[in-house]
């Protein structure tokens, strides 16, 4: 159950900071005003809130583990909200950045 909560905490995460970044993004660069940039700054420090409630107590550990699910959940970010189409190396890439976050946090230790 430890690992199903974390893994769920990774994905609330990864909303909360992608989502957050893609809504400063979409409020100043795509000129949709400052109540996108205000609602991306809250997610954006939501997303450092969410990373408190990890099982594991080592922050470097878990921030190291979640840049791997960041990197796998900006890919699907872009294809579901901005369609973009990744490549077989984008999904490689994707896949060994989540192999590490599996090694980094779920490995057994003694």
């Amino acid at each position: 159950m430890t690992v199903v909560r974390s893994v769920l905490l990774f994905v609330l995460a990864a909303i909360a900071e992608i989502g957050g970044a893609w809504l400063v993004w979409q409020g100043f660069r795509e000129h949709r005003g400052l109540w996108w940039i205000a609602a991306g700054v809250i997610a954006l420090g939501g997303y450092g809130f969410v990373a408190t409630f990890q099982p594991d107590s080592h922050f470097g550990r878990v921030l190291a583990a979640y840049g791997g699910v960041f990197v796998a959940g900006s890919l699907t970010w872009g294809v579901v909200v901005d369609k973009f189409r990744p490549d077989r190396w984008d999904v490689i890439g994707a896949a060994i950045c989540l192999l590490g976050v599996a090694v980094i946090m779920y490995a057994p230790r003694g």
